[in-house]
C-alpha cells in the first residue's frame, strides 16, 4: 500500500491546498492519504491551528474525502504537539505526537528545530555547551508520549538531530547519547506506539538519510518496535520523498513489514511486496 500519514496543508504550515494535495496523490499513485495538520498549540507555535482553522481544516479533509472517496482512502489525523492541546477527539482517525519544543533551564520553551543557528545558540547559550543536556531535555519529553493514549505514531524521533548532518552538532554513535535515545525508544515501545520512518528533513535539505538514524531505527527493530513510512510532506511535489530510501532503509534495518492505517486500524503491510 502507498501511503502517507504525515501531511501539512494551507491550515498550518503546508504551501499546499487539501484539494491540490489529494489530486497529487492521485497523481502519484497513492492508495490513502492522511491529513496531519499540527493540532492548536499557541503560543509557542503560531502556524499551529486555532479555533478557526481547526474547524476549516476538518471540514475541507471531509468534503474532499466525500468527494474523491472513491478513488483515494482519505483519512483526518492532527500532529499532537506535546506542549499543545490532546487531541482525543473521534472526528481524527489518527494522532501523530511530536517534540519540536524543550524546556530550557530559565523556564522557557524553545523550539529544536527553528534554524540551525537556533538551534546552536540554545545549545551554547541554555545549555552551556552541554550536548548531553540538551538531549536529556528532548527525550526526557518524548517520553511522555508513551503516557498519551491518543497517540498513535511517534513523530520524527530524533528531531533535535535535524541539523546534525555531517555529524556537525555531535556523533550519531556517541553511547551516553544512545542511551538516553534508547531509553525513551524502550517506553514508547512498552506503550504500543508506532515509530515514523520520516523523510521530511530529507525534502529540506536538512539530512541524507531518514529519522530515525540508522542505528535508532535498529534499535526499534531488535526491540520489536514498529513503523511507519512518511515524508512530513509540507509540500505537493514531495507527498513520496524518498519513500524508497525509507523501505530500503527498513529492510536493511531488518523490518519485513510496516504499519498502515486502513479501516481496521493498523495493521502490518509486506515491504517486500
Amino acid at each position: 500500500m502507498k501511503q502517507n500519514l504525515h501531511t501539512h496543508c494551507q491550515f498550518c504550515d503546508g504551501k499546499d491546498t487539501v484539494e491540490e494535495l489529494v489530486r497529487t496523490a492521485l497523481d502519484k499513485g497513492f492508495d490513502s492519504l492522511g491529513f496531519s495538520s499540527h493540532g492548536y498549540a499557541h503560543p509557542l507555535d503560531a502556524c499551529s491551528l486555532n479555533d478557526e482553522r481547526e474547524a476549516a481544516y476538518i471540514y475541507s479533509v471531509l468534503e474532499a474525502r466525500t468527494r474523491y472517496g472513491d478513488r483515494l482512502k482519505i483519512w483526518l489525523g492532527i500532529e499532537e504537539d506535546l506542549t499543545g492541546r490532546i487531541y482525543a477527539d473521534p472526528a481524527f482517525d489518527y494522532v501523530i505526537a511530536s517534540v519540536h519544543f524543550i524546556p530550557v533551564p530559565d523556564g522557557q520553551w524553545k523550539a529544536v528545530d527553528y534554524s540551525p543557528e537556533l538551534t546552536r545558540e540554545m545549545i551554547q547559550t541554555d545549555f552551556q555547551g552541554d550536548f548531553l543536556a540538551y538531549a536529556r531535555a528532548y527525550y526526557n519529553e518524548l517520553k511522555k508520549i508513551a503516557h498519551r493514549p491518543e497517540a498513535d505514531i511517534v513523530g520524527h524521533l530524533d528531531l533535535l538531530m535535524k541539523y546534525n548532518e555531517g555529524e556537525a552538532l555531535h556523533p550519531f554513535d556517541d553511547p551516553a547519547y544512545l542511551d538516553l535515545a534508547m531509553e525513551a525508544i524502550d517506553e514508547l515501545i512498552a506503550a504500543d506506539k508506532i515509530f515514523e520512518i520520516n523523510t521530511g528533513a530529507m525534502s529540506r535539505g536538512y539530512r541524507s538519510e531518514p529519522y530515525p538514524q540508522a542505528l535508532l531505527l535498529k534499535y526499534i527493530q531488535t526491540h520489536g518496535g514498529k513503523i511507519c513510512i512518511t515524508s512530513d510532506c509540507h509540500a505537493r511535489d514531495n507527498l513520496d520523498c524518498g519513500f524508497d530510501i525509507a523501505r530500503n532503509r527498513a529492510k536493511a534495518a531488518g523490518f519485513d513489514q510496516v504499519m498502515v492505517l486502513t479501516e481496521q486500524g493498523f495493521v502490518p503491510d509486506s515491504l517486500w511486496d
